[in-house]
């Protein structure tokens, strides 16, 4: 079972510590994965217009016998998505996809579109951030952030706009900590969000891996999701298979700090 630990971002606003991603599971795989996840304890469901698979992670959400306000939901705003008024038709249609009324947590999904990485975007950017600081404001949203932005893109909504982002979802995991981001995050109270935390699988037959989980009697990929809590981000493992659903939330164990050094000195598989 998923436990009910909590991060806490800036507004009060509370978010279980394990999130279930749903990044990579087509929509007719969504209704069962998000079922047996929420059967197992998961109440953090993360999703993403992009996904394409809103609608069966909301059908999913109201068929389970659990009400709204025990589930938080996240969804992103399309990274091509750049502007107030394009940013508040994408929100109307992602809540129409889930059937809510309202979102826990919204995301800017990139500082710029997919088949543009590093292209300067900050004007787009603050136009969709004052659209999205609007729907909070008019109680559409708990909880406003971004992903994948660098400190760049995070300064940039700093200076002009009013409220600080709550979160930023990055790619983190054994191999690739972003400890300057990391830091940048913390020092203005931004909740980091881990994804691909199992470095999308990659880092699971690495011998060393292996070695360590064997030495606290877990998998390696609990050893990788623990590896994100001590780093105080909070992981977004994904999957579709019961028995790693259910094992991606026993994480009932800690990671010395000089094992915690040895997993930082890693090299990231992805990069390779």
């Amino acid at each position: 079972m998923a436990n009910d630990k909590v991060f806490t971002f800036h507004n009060g606003v509370e978010i279980p510590d394990i999130g279930f991603g749903t990044w990579q599971i087509p929509n007719e795989e969504a209704y069962a994965a998000v079922t047996t996840a929420l059967e197992n304890g998961y109440t953090h469901i993360d999703t993403a217009l992009a996904y394409q698979n809103e609608e069966n992670v909301g059908k999913a959400i109201q068929d389970f016998n659990i009400s709204r306000e025990k589930v938080f939901i996240t969804s992103k705003l399309p990274a091509q998505i750049k502007g107030y008024d394009v940013t508040l038709a994408a929100f109307e249609e992602t809540i129409s996809n889930l059937g809510v009324d309202y979102l826990d947590l919204y995301l800017i999904h990139a500082p710029w579109p997919w088949d543009e990485i590093g292209k300067d975007c900050t004007e787009g950017n603050i136009e969709s951030w004052k659209a999205m600081e609007k729907l909070y404001k008019d109680g559409k949203i708990r909880a406003i952030g971004v992903s994948n932005f660098s400190e760049q893109d995070i300064q940039a909504l700093l200076d002009a706009c009013d409220i600080v982002p709550m979160a930023n979802q990055i790619p983190f995991y054994i191999g690739r900590d972003q400890a300057s981001l990391l830091e940048f995050c913390k020092k203005h109270n931004i909740v980091v969000e881990a994804y691909s935390p199992l470095a999308t699988g990659q880092i699971l037959n690495s011998p060393d891996i292996k070695d360590m989980a064997a030495k606290y009697g877990v998998t390696p990929a609990q050893l990788c999701i623990r590896y994100c809590l001590e780093h105080g981000t909070l992981p977004l493992p994904k999957s579709t298979n019961e028995e790693r659903i259910i094992e991606n939330s026993q994480l009932d164990f800690t990671i010395s700090p000089e094992d915690v050094q040895k997993l930082d000195a890693f090299e990231d598989v992805r990069a390779k």
